[in-house]
């Protein structure tokens, strides 16, 4: 066992000390050293019910012979800390996240792990550390919220809280009505209920054979998620003894299996940053294009809030991701999974699924995938747009650009009714590098929902957009301002066209013009030179690594 070096021998007699003086006794000394990795904080409604499963995950361990070890790992609420200066953290604390959890195992020597989680950054961190160390792991993804309900109507969180400030600045409810239904929206623990980033990802985890059947969707309140926990701590004690090591599990199959999942459900785009970084820790080069190759091809079957009407319970009580690959029949890949049996056998295992939350083949909710990769003049690496949230009406549009260097000052436009019908708003200086940590645009976007504008208006960034956005929002432009890319060249005015079935988006500005506006930029001054951030602007890669740090 690799906790062997700690306590064996008779030089480790003062490791031993050490660990006997935690409670580990003498006997417990024979089995392996299982961590669990706990994001648990009051912080994140997501992750303020962990301490159960930490209980369950821990009697797991010792039923399966492990000795459970428990540590904690820190998160950021993307809600929270939206449409201000916490933003710029929320990426970047994947990074760290991924490297606190190699650094604790790493140093004690830990036999395996389970990786206890639920929020957007906390997921993919805990995976790219599984890939990164190689060694035994399962994830435990803590569920999904339930709705909240106000005068008989079913709410969820971007939709009744984000979108009604919009509603609001356009007259339609009062601020009480808002305050009503942000009391409401959430009704407890759980990650937010549609398929936005943190669920997306939960869901593609257990598409990758990372947790166990049914995890992804199973609700963070209920014996269930308790059941599937404890199941957890037994099955990390068996991958431990078979040596089944994360990059066994998190091969090529896996992550085409991924965006499979993700564009059949009309995933957020933040797993184009996610996926891609996940893969580049287990040595797999995978390229953005590759989302856009797959959803060209894969139907959309689920069709979700927040461009649906369907929340999480309705996917998990339809049958959940296993059913959905069932649907998806030979584009599956078969593949190892964390539960011991093949990823064959466990979408096998379906014998039921409701034919309206999640459709057949013959009949789904759009003919291809829920994403789409877009390249022109504008954006020469690429951007991305959920095509699954986006009108029909809305894949095509030309508009005048309405040019905004930050979040801030576009939301201050949008709210005073400065973007009109017809416009296309330009953000930023909100990349990797420029922002710095490419947050969020979930403000602007949903205000532009709530005043009725969100088929009217396109929105591009070179930052990134939240798994709730829905419109003509077209994020991850790369190169971005920052690094000297076109859409730091857009001057208010200029024409932006925007084709989504041709998977364009173009500056209309001739080349000439472009090379003159070209010599005359400077780069900005970072907006943030000290600190975490400070050294994270100086070594974050494009959006179209996944924002990777080198």
């Amino acid at each position: 066992m690799k906790s062997d070096i700690t306590k064996c021998g008779l030089t480790r007699a003062p490791h031993r000390a050490l660990i006997y003086s935690t409670g580990v006794t003498r006997a417990s000394l024979d089995r392996p050293f299982i961590g669990i990795a706990s994001g648990f904080t009051d912080l994140i409604p997501g992750h303020v019910g962990m301490r159960d499963l930490e209980r369950f995950i821990e009697k797991g361990i010792h039923t399966g012979g492990g000795y459970a070890l428990i540590f904690g790992i820190p998160g950021v609420c993307d809600g929270i800390v939206m449409g201000h200066q916490g933003m710029h953290y929320s990426l970047a604390s994947r990074e760290l996240i991924a490297d606190m959890v190699e650094s604790v195992v790493t140093a004690h020597a830990l036999d395996g792990l389970v990786l206890l989680t639920d929020c957007d950054k906390i997921t993919p961190g805990m995976l790219m550390a599984a890939a990164r160390m190689d060694i035994p792991c399962v994830v435990v993804t803590a569920g999904p919220m339930l709705c909240g309900y106000h005068r008989g109507r079913r709410l969820t969180l971007v939709r009744d809280t984000f979108e009604a400030v919009g509603r609001a600045q356009a007259g339609e409810i009062t601020e009480e009505e808002v305050e009503r239904l942000a009391m409401e929206a959430c009704p407890g623990q759980g990650s937010c209920q549609g398929m936005y980033t943190a669920n997306t990802m939960n869901c593609l985890t257990e598409a990758m054979g990372m947790s166990l059947p049914g995890c992804a969707t199973a609700p963070a309140v209920g014996a269930r998620k308790r059941r599937i926990a404890f199941d957890s701590g037994v099955a990390v004690c068996e991958t431990v003894r078979k040596n089944v090591t994360s990059r066994k599990i998190m091969n090529e199959a896996a992550f085409q299996n991924a965006i499979t999942l993700d564009v059949a459900l009309g995933g957020s785009t933040n797993t184009v940053l996610h996926i891609p970084a996940i893969a580049h820790d287990a040595g797999i080069k995978l390229d953005i294009e590759k989302f856009d190759d797959i959803s060209r091809s894969t139907p959309h079957l689920a069709n979700m809030r927040p461009g649906g009407e369907h929340a999480m319970e309705d996917l998990d009580r339809a049958g959940g991701v296993m059913a959905v690959l069932k649907r998806l029949g030979n584009r599956i890949r078969n593949n190892s999974t964390v539960s011991g049996a093949s990823l064959k056998k466990c979408i096998a295992a379906v014998d039921w699924m409701d034919d309206e939350v999640i459709r057949s083949t013959k009949n789904p909710y759009h003919k291809e995938g829920g994403m789409a990769i877009l390249k022109g003049s504008l954006a020469p690496m690429g951007s991305v747009v959920k095509t699954s949230a986006v009108n029909p009406d809305s894949m095509l549009m030309e508009g005048r650009a309405k040019v905004y260097n930050g979040e801030e000052a576009a939301m201050e436009a949008i709210l005073a009714g400065k973007v009109k019908k017809g416009s296309v708003a330009i953000i930023r200086y909100e990349g990797p590098r420029g922002g710095p940590g490419m947050r969020e645009m979930l403000g602007p976007t949903s205000a532009l929902v709530g005043m009725g504008l969100s088929d009217g208006v396109a929105l591009v960034t070179d930052g990134r957009f939240s798994g709730g956005t829905r419109g003509p929002c077209v994020g991850h432009v790369s190169p971005e301002a920052a690094e000297g890319g076109p859409i730091g060249l857009v001057k208010t005015g200029d024409r932006i066209r925007l084709d989504i079935p041709n998977r364009k988006i173009d500056l209309l500005v001739t080349k000439k013009e472009l090379a003159a506006r070209k010599r005359k930029w400077k780069p900005p001054k970072p907006k943030i030179t000290t600190g975490w951030l400070g050294r994270y602007q100086r070594m974050v890669k494009s959006a179209v690594t996944g924002a990777i740090l080198e």
